[in-house]
């Protein structure tokens, strides 16, 4: 079975390999031509196309190239529909540094501006118990 399925391959292989000499000749002719490249001046106009991932304890942001890193935002508590963000209790359609606080869940927040959303979430912190001790 093995050596039918080879037999079959190889086969396949020869009838749809139609290259012929010369044509390998022209390609790799045409691979050592020089080619034209991108301008220099066209290279500092593009956009960086790379985005960098922050995690912290208590928020996971996106940062997009040639973006202010100063304005950063951490979510540290939602109670009764509010949501305490930068140190200040926000409630939806509240502006924090530009974006709109638009939805206020269970575990995190949806900031949005004209073309970028932000999603702040309350992150689980591993020692979250409080040690009591009694005094005699």
């Amino acid at each position: 079975m093995k050596k039918i399925i080879f037999i079959i391959g190889s086969l396949s292989i020869v009838s749809f390999a139609d290259l012929s000499v010369e044509q390998i000749q022209t390609m790799v002719q045409q691979i050592h031509e020089k080619r034209q490249g991108v301008k220099l001046e066209t290279l500092d106009q593009t956009k960086e196309p790379f985005i960098r991932i922050e995690e912290s304890n208590t928020t996971t942001e996106v940062i997009l190239p040639n973006q202010d890193t100063k304005s950063k935002m951490s979510l540290h508590a939602i109670m009764n529909g509010k949501a305490f963000i930068n140190d200040a209790w926000q409630k939806v359609g509240d502006n924090i540094l530009g974006y709109t606080l638009v939805y206020i869940g269970k575990n995190g927040v949806v900031l949005r501006n004209e073309n970028q959303i932000k999603k702040l979430f309350l992150h689980k912190k591993k020692d979250n118990f409080i040690m009591t001790e009694e005094r005699g």
